[in-house]
């Protein structure tokens, strides 16, 4: 259990860090205190993780006619409920979100590149022998 402890903390800091930043850039995006921002944080990863994925099974034929740009839609409403959940968490719009979630997305991947680990053991491997099914 402990050894899946790390690696969500280090996703929670890089999503708490990445809308810290957004909210310097945009204008539109406000928090009231740093408890506001780690509750976001951590709420927008839930939400990534549990209601994003239910939304891209429903809207796949919007998904696929639109060439997968409706997953920016989605990534904004994210954050909009998001803020929509947590009391000292401001978004002014939808484009101030889309906008927003573009860049959040930029710079988590930026970051995340930075601060995760070259170790091959936690890397995953494909099997070397055997049947493909």
């Amino acid at each position: 259990m402990l050894n899946n402890l790390a690696p969500f903390l280090i996703h929670w800091a890089i999503t708490a860090i990445s809308l810290w930043v957004a909210s310097h850039l945009f204008r539109g995006i406000k928090f009231d205190s740093t408890g506001a921002l780690v509750v976001s944080a951590l709420l927008l990863g839930l939400a990534n993780a549990i209601v994003k994925p239910l939304l891209i099974v429903l809207t796949l034929p919007l998904t696929l006619v639109t060439l997968g740009l409706f997953l920016l839609v989605i990534n904004a409403l994210m954050i909009l409920l998001v803020a929509a959940l947590v009391k000292g968490f401001r978004v002014s719009g939808f484009w101030t979100a889309l906008f927003a979630s573009i860049f959040i997305s930029i710079l988590s991947v930026v970051i995340g590149s930075f601060v995760t680990s070259d170790d091959p053991a936690e890397k995953v491997q494909m099997p070397q022998s055997g049947n493909w099914l």
